[in-house]
């Protein structure tokens, strides 16, 4: 099988079963191509999601990208992103269908429950691994904490990790210590600028999305209500892949297929671009001592960062004695199998989800 057909079918593979958000994602990433196919070594994998933070868009699908870039280079980096990005733009667009013409949308609730139940068990694998590697000394695992609680603490996330980035740095060098809407409502060219926009200025987590897409859409330019914009989020949040897949379905909404096609090219257009940019660099980077110092602490941070989101999925979404039995469940099979079946833990996990809710 060729490089690119390979990271083809992984990463269409990873995108259906996506669920969970950014978080979940690479702590899935970590498991298939750190651990079971040994791609890069946890210290390689460190900096790229390190480097991620670091750019505009969407983290867990530029993680996808830059796995790709490591794996078939510029080529690989397209294949994987797409392939990523492509079931949730589907299935986000086949239920944005149904949502205008007739006016529901299935009930997934319950299967997602079991989902999330048992993808937090990956997430606590995956911080445990990564923290192992990121914590190099006292300093770090410090500055790890410090992010973890100024993120806690309501700190955005990218201000987090540029804050542990600086204070690791200059902690490290001054202690000298080295460590139905058929017919289009919008026209196809505005609708592209706008997503396209939002693509290369978000920063942060879906939440951060919400208040984009608010701020332009229902305040700016009042294409939308906020009804729709909560609907529009609701889907982006409950299907697999990517949350931007939020656009795929405001697309829809306001201009048809055409516009469903040129919001989601215009949201995710800038991360091939910051991704191919970057990505290259990285190695490079790592070998300047004051980078590699800067890019430690990012690492540290982006680790203390994925526990703060960790500390906030298990207040929601264990919430009854049925989804703690799923998680622990899942935590001893991630413990105890030594190359864990990611579709198999999520394919059980629905299944479980929609029997026992």
């Amino acid at each position: 099988m060729s490089k690119l057909l390979e990271l083809s079918v992984i990463f269409l593979k990873l995108g259906t079963v996506a669920f969970g958000g950014p978080v979940a994602h690479i702590a899935m990433m970590e498991e298939e191509f750190v651990e079971k196919r040994k791609w890069l070594t946890r210290d390689h994998f460190l900096d790229l999601i390190g480097a991620t933070n670091l750019i505009p868009g969407p983290n867990s699908t530029e993680m996808a990208m830059h796995l790709g870039f490591v794996r078939a280079r510029f080529a690989g980096l397209v294949v994987a992103g797409v392939s990523f990005i492509l079931p949730a733009v589907c299935l986000t667009g086949a239920l944005a269908y149904l949502y205008i013409h007739y006016g529901y949308l299935p009930k997934f609730e319950a299967v997602f429950l079991g989902i999330r139940a048992a993808i937090l068990a990956l997430i606590l694998s995956a911080i445990l691994k990564l923290g192992k590697k990121a914590v190099k000394n006292r300093t770090l695992g410090v500055i790890g904490i410090i992010a973890l609680a100024l993120v806690l603490y309501g700190v955005n996330e990218v201000a987090a990790l540029f804050i542990a980035g600086l204070l690791g740095t200059v902690w490290t060098y001054s202690s000298d210590t080295f460590f139905k809407r058929g017919s289009p409502k919008v026209a196809l060219v505005p609708l592209f600028l706008v997503f396209l926009k939002i693509g290369a200025i978000l920063f942060g987590s879906g939440y951060v999305l919400i208040a984009y897409l608010q701020g332009e859409l229902v305040e700016g330019l009042h294409w939308l209500n906020e009804a729709a914009l909560l609907d529009a989020v609701a889907i982006g949040q409950m299907t697999p892949g990517p949350v931007l897949s939020t656009s795929t379905f405001i697309g829809y909404y306001l201009s048809g297929v055409e516009g469903a096609i040129v919001a989601t090219v215009g949201m995710f257009l800038p991360a091939f671009f910051f991704v191919a940019v970057t990505s290259p660099f990285i190695s490079k980077i790592r070998r300047v001592p004051i980078l590699g110092c800067f890019l430690d602490s990012v690492n540290v941070a982006a680790v203390g960062l994925m526990s703060a989101v960790l500390i906030h999925l298990v207040q929601t979404s264990i919430v009854d004695a049925k989804s703690a039995t799923i998680c622990v469940l899942a935590v001893v099979y991630v413990y105890f199998v030594k190359k864990v079946n990611v579709f198999l833990l999520v394919g059980v996990s629905a299944v479980a989800g929609f029997v026992l809710f």
